[in-house]
């Protein structure tokens, strides 16, 4: 179903791949948007178990292309430096492709608004945040059915 990938040396193996997807912060998440163009869009997320947290808005191009379309793909990259004297891009990369629900259940909604929070914030910050804002967001997870990751050829050993 899904592709292997083309240049297979540069393929990293499962656990750097999973490592760059618990460290990442930020992800592009792509769905197919308006008129089936693809929309791609950078969130702050957490990787567990898996899954992929993140939230959004109750409205918006993200919020209806996912009501459209639960497949998307989410590319987080942690390494990219160019190299310009050699005309390249130094870059390890992992790409996830999965289907994507609103966390409907209100205990695990609230869980994994505080997972995602205490990701980036101290616990005091998170409380605020979601005191003040969380009846007008949504949870998000995705639930991975493909992951690889990948590196410049020139870092393969």
């Amino acid at each position: 179903m899904f592709r292997k990938m083309r240049r297979s040396r540069q393929e990293l193996p499962v656990e750097e791949t999973l490592e760059i997807m618990e460290k990442g912060t930020t992800g592009i998440l792509g769905v197919l948007g308006d008129d089936d163009y693809p929309y791609t869009v950078p969130v702050n997320y957490l990787y567990r178990d898996g899954k992929i947290i993140f939230h959004g808005a109750k409205a918006g191009h993200k919020f209806d292309a996912m009501q459209k379309h639960d497949k998307v793909s989410f590319c987080v990259i942690s390494r990219d430096e160019i190299v310009a004297r050699k005309v390249t891009d130094y870059f390890e990369s992992a790409i996830a492709f999965g289907r994507v629900h609103m966390i409907e259940d209100p205990d695990e909604k609230l869980q994994a608004a505080y997972a995602l929070g205490r990701k980036f914030s101290p616990e005091e910050a998170v409380q605020d945040d979601i005191d003040r804002s969380y009846r007008n967001v949504v949870m998000y997870e995705i639930e991975v059915e493909h992951l690889t990751g990948k590196k410049a050829i020139e870092l393969v050993h």
